[in-house]
């Protein structure tokens, strides 16, 4: 639970460490932009998103700009889960 815990708090201040330095913000639950999203919320925000696989291709289904301007504020790696790169 610890472990789980700092991953959790770690890529929560990752995404505002980034999106502090890009002097953006991203909308939360009521539509306003904010600096200090919460993870929680961006998980929520990626729900309804799925990998899908047709005859061996792989893609990404219900990817929204929304959703994507989110993505780029992570590292590559994380962009890449969404084949990205």
């Amino acid at each position: 639970m610890g472990l789980c815990l700092l991953v959790y708090t770690l890529a929560q201040r990752y995404l505002r460490q980034a999106l502090q330095q890009a002097k953006s913000g991203l909308k939360n639950q009521l539509g306003k932009r904010t600096e200090r999203p919460t993870l929680r919320w961006i998980f929520q925000c990626f729900q309804a998103v799925h990998l899908l696989t047709i005859n061996s291709v792989k893609e990404i289904g219900n990817l929204t700009n929304e959703r994507l301007e989110i993505l780029r504020f992570f590292p590559q790696k994380a962009r890449a889960y969404y084949l990205l790169i």
